[in-house]
């Protein structure tokens, strides 16, 4: 069956999400790629979903009946769930034919995976990295050329012999988009080019980029590498294991062979059959043909023999995302293959209580959907498992295949069991190229409830329960005490770490155990948190820092000196224009005072949309691109001439340094020309928001628009915001916002007075129909242009001010199956710290790692220990009702003084407080004094108050454990 694109146009919409991982020429070589699948069991399905997912453009279906040759006109081959025999004829066609060809395949809890790219693959862009990029400051004239860089921390990350290209250069034109340059990096961290001696003076501005070097892969046919494997491993003990499981599986080929079946699941002489089988085997040989002096380890071929009659859809999961990753990597020649074994084992998933040969019955098949996993794990389990109850934090990307993972093993699948989605967006179309629960028809929906039905169309045994609130404190009486008590574990998938914070400190509050998964790109990560074993959620120390991506006011506003700045600047203009200005004129419309609740700088934003260009409502489209052009004359040209009357182009420092040096790029204002793009293209945008926030129709017709401009004046700007060297002399001048410009502001704000409300607009990063994108890519780019920095493109823009993170479908399955092979340890009862594993993987370079979770830190004070899990708890009741009764238990219990109790951030007692409000708070019930102190009462179905202490004595930094108040 072939399933193909009807479309050779990419939807850019679509797969924006994709873009930034793959970039445009990959997208656009797979989808006029063709790849053959054969097998379709729970692995094969996996990878014709991922590649589906991604658009690849012609994917044939075969079912696992031998191949006929006329089935391979294809660039990619992909066998699953075929005999050894027919691997190896398959596989010796396209090596010689040169068409790329995999090989995966599942047994139980370990999975192999094989590439065969050919003799001479070239990869085009080996690494994830984006091209080094760096602002030149001076170019000589010379032979060589010396070549300095505006940062020259910048000149480290260059090496000797990198390629660059040259862009953006005012003066030295000639360097300007010619071929690559080869780099030299000096001692005093200059950089040596070619000879430049001919060449025109360098004046300013321009950017260095590399250029990624490609790099050939050889790679043997299946039948070379069987004997002589080159496995993809982190460790010599990786090594090592990887040739145990690759010869395990030769063992299980073998004994399939021989038997004409699989072993039996549990079976022990089936299982010493495959050990004899492996130990009769020819022996590996090392990448120089002699023979591998290595051991077999026949306790792991032991095991895997054991559980290798099973089929689990989280190992499909996880080796489904990787072999199609490994399909893109065959069409895109972008990022390096495997070369060229994989095995990934989870046999940690498996009890350690050394019961080799359970009861072979409770692991026979039931003629059910659950047998493939029943085999592995038991029948027993499998009831365990259909009883739970999981709370899904996110129906995202990852949320939607981790639902799809728990339809599949049956969590929640019984009578008393469930899973409950909280997730309040909606479906938009960029979704739908990662979250395959979502069709087309679903836009706009929320995605919980289309997620849920999806699931229940999966497995209708389970029961899937849709909320559309979010986990955060406003909602903490929805999922509140009695929620959580019928909830056993929680998974999220969740896109930001503070999002992630509170859902962790939800799980340690009610003791749940958590599992979290993450991807950026081809990044992944899947965590485990199971209480009172393994360490508490902890944001990795990156997480701050890519939430926090703000920079400094003055810098943004009139000293910018890279992209970032000028996007900044450039989203801070739409928030001011056109929905800030919206917002403060509908709720000031009567009043007509100047709102109370704005800072410094949008004060300051505000006079100058009021009274920059129009003094009164605009009524047609001619007046709203008088505006748009006003304002682009008074921000690229005017703004720039009274920033340099401020700080002059030759001013100097007091310590002789030039003002305008280092990251102080010198700028020059701009002249309007219609007929440069970005000219045009800022005043399209700004005409068209400024004719939607005053309900005006606008116009997309750029010759028209061309032609009207040409009719209009420039206008003079009728004021300027004032200058600031720094934020602190915007914050003094802020708070001295004087009569006058109040005066103007009252003045300025009569003129909106009568007429409808306008529209506030919402920036919108995925609609590229509403100029909101266009006006920030403009305005930013001209922005760059005043001062010489190289300007983003409009993707790497549309990145950066509408906060995507990169993500792809294979990442995303990748760490949901990582994630539910953890569940099977959660569920599956106690464990010991050992048997769980946190998962970091990259796909695009092959780099796999998983490890044993660190065990909770033990803090001390006194004689009093405890974690991250524990909690100091007063049962219901108990006689310690008013506050002093409750001091005085602890101090008894713990031998302790309480100097501070806090319930959030409402103080309840102080050691510090006077003797009268201290006997006073003392002599309350500790239930009437949170309701004083806080005006709240508890939440109906609150069963616990937590309250906060400190003890006398203590260092401060000491988070002691919680104080859990029974109701």
């Amino acid at each position: 069956m072939d399933v193909q694109e009807t479309s050779k146009l990419l939807d850019e919409e679509l797969y924006s999400r994709q873009l930034y991982v793959l970039g445009l020429p990959a997208m656009e070589r797979i989808q006029g790629a063709k790849v053959l699948l054969s097998g379709l069991q729970g692995l094969g399905a996996e990878i014709a979903k991922n590649l589906v997912l991604m658009g690849i453009g012609s994917l044939t279906l075969h079912d696992p009946h031998p191949t006929c040759w006329s089935d391979l006109a294809a660039q990619v081959v992909v066998l699953t769930a075929l005999k050894l025999e027919e691997q190896l004829k398959v596989g010796s066609f396209c090596h010689k034919h040169g068409i790329c060809f995999l090989v995966a395949d599942t047994r139980g809890l370990v999975g192999q995976l094989f590439c065969d790219f050919g003799e001479n693959f070239t990869v085009q862009e080996p690494t994830e990295a984006e091209p080094l990029t760096a602002a030149i400051q001076h170019i000589s004239q010379g032979s060589p050329g010396i070549l300095t860089l505006r940062e020259q921390a910048d000149a480290h990350h260059f090496h000797n012999g990198d390629l660059v290209t040259f862009s953006g250069i005012e003066g030295m034109v000639e360097l300007n988009n010619c071929a690559p340059w080869p780099l030299r990096v000096r001692e005093d961290g200059t950089l040596e080019i070619e000879d430049t001696s001919t060449f025109s003076r360098y004046l300013r501005g321009g950017v260095i980029t590399e250029v990624k070097k490609s790099k050939t892969v050889s790679h043997e046919p299946l039948d070379v590498a069987l004997l002589q494997p080159r496995v993809v491993a982190q460790s010599s003990q990786e090594v090592h294991r990887a040739h145990c499981l690759h010869q395990a599986f030769r063992a299980l080929h073998k004994f399939q062979e021989l038997s004409g079946r699989r072993p039996q699941p549990w079976d022990p002489v089936d299982t010493e059959m495959v050990v004899d089988l492996a130990r009769a085997l020819e022996p590996l040989k090392g990448t120089e043909g002699e023979p591998l002096e290595e051991q077999l380890d026949e306790a792991l071929v032991r095991t895997v023999a054991l559980s290798s009659a099973g089929s689990l859809s989280p190992m499909a999961a996880m080796l489904g995302a990787v072999a199609a990753q490994e399909v893109l990597k065959a069409i895109s020649r972008k990022f390096m293959p495997l070369d060229q074994w994989l095995y990934f084992d989870a046999l940690d998933c498996l009890p350690e209580d050394g019961e080799s040969f359970p009861n072979p019955e409770d692991y026979a098949p039931r003629g059910c959907r659950y047998d493939g996993q029943i085999a592995v794990f038991g029948a027993h389990f499998q009831e365990r498992l259909s009883h739970q109850h999981y709370l899904l934090v996110g129906a995202g990307a990852i949320g939607c295949e981790l639902l799809k993972g728990f339809a599949l093993v049956g969590l929640g699948a019984g009578g008393s069991g469930g899973v409950t989605v909280a997730d309040m967006d909606h479906v938009e179309r960029s979704n739908l190229s990662r979250q395959f629960l979502f069709r087309p028809q679903d836009i706009g929906r929320l995605k919980a409830e289309v997620a849920a039905e999806a699931a229940h169309r999966l497995n209708s045994d389970l029961l899937v329960t849709p909320l559309p609130y979010q986990l955060d404190p406003t909602t903490e009486h929805i999922y509140g005490d009695n929620f959580f008590s019928s909830v056993d574990g929680v998974a999220a998938a969740l896109d930001s770490f503070q999002a992630r914070r509170y859902v962790a400190a939800r799980c340690t509050h009610y003791l749940k155990p958590l599992l979290e998964a993450g991807t950026k790109g081809t990044w992944g990560s899947a965590c485990v948190f199971v209480p009172h074993l393994t360490e508490g959620y902890r944001a990795p120390a990156s997480a701050a820092a890519s939430e926090d991506t703000s920079y400094p006011i003055c810098t943004v506003r009139h000293f910018p000196s890279t992209a970032e700045h000028t996007l900044q600047w450039a989203r801070d203009e739409f928030e001011g224009l056109f929905r800030l200005f919206a917002e403060t004129i509908n709720r000031h419309q009567q009043a007509l005072t100047p709102p109370a609740d704005l800072d410094g700088p949008q004060m300051l934003n505000l006079l100058q949309v009021v009274l920059g260009v129009l003094r009164e409502r605009p009524q047609t489209w001619r007046d709203c691109v008088v505006w748009a052009l006003g304002h682009w004359q008074l921000r690229f040209h005017y703004g720039i001439e009274q920033l340099l009357r401020h700080f002059p182009p030759d001013k100097v420092l007091e310590d002789g340094t030039p003002f305008w040096s280092g990251p102080k790029q010198c700028p020059q204002p701009l002249e309007f020309d219609a007929s440069q793009d970005m000219h045009l293209l800022f005043v399209l945008a700004a005409a068209n928001l400024y004719a939607q926030m005053h309900g005006l129709p606008g116009s997309q017709d750029q010759t028209a628009l061309k032609d009207l401009l040409q009719l209009l004046p420039l206008p003079d700007p009728q004021y300027l915001a004032p200058i600031f060297a720094s934020d602190l002399e915007l914050t003094l001048a802020s708070a001295e916002f004087g009569p006058e410009r109040l005066k103007k502001l009252r003045e300025a704000l009569e003129t909106w007075r009568m007429g409808a409300p306008l529209k506030p607009l919402m920036f919108e990063k995925d609609d590229d129909s509403n100029f909101h994108v266009d006006f920030v890519v403009a305005a930013a780019s001209l922005r760059a242009q005043n001062y010489g920095i190289p300007p983003a493109n409009r993707a790497k823009s549309k990145q950066i001010v509408g906060r995507i993170i990169p993500a792809i479908a294979t990442t995303t399955a990748a760490v949901a199956g990582l994630v539910c092979l953890e569940l099977y340890k959660v569920v599956g009862g106690p464990r010991p710290l050992t048997a769980f594993r946190h998962s970091y993987l990259h796909l695009a370079e092959n780099y796999f790692s998983r490890w044993v979770p660190s065990a909770p830190a033990i803090q001390k004070f006194h004689d009093l220990k405890w974690t991250c899990w524990d909690r100091l708890e007063v049962p219901a009741g108990q006689p310690m009702r008013t506050l002093e009764s409750l001091l005085a238990h602890l101090q008894e219990l713990h031998e302790l003084r309480v100097r501070m109790l806090l319930h959030g951030p409402a103080l309840l007692y102080s050691a510090g407080w006077s003797p009268e409000k201290r006997a006073h708070h003392l002599s309350l019930r500790v239930t009437d004094l949170v309701q004083q102190v806080t005006g709240r009462a508890p939440e109906p179905g609150q069963r616990v108050l937590v309250l906060e202490l400190s003890f006398e004595g203590e260092e401060e930094d000491t988070a002691f454990p919680p104080l859990h108040y029974e109701l």
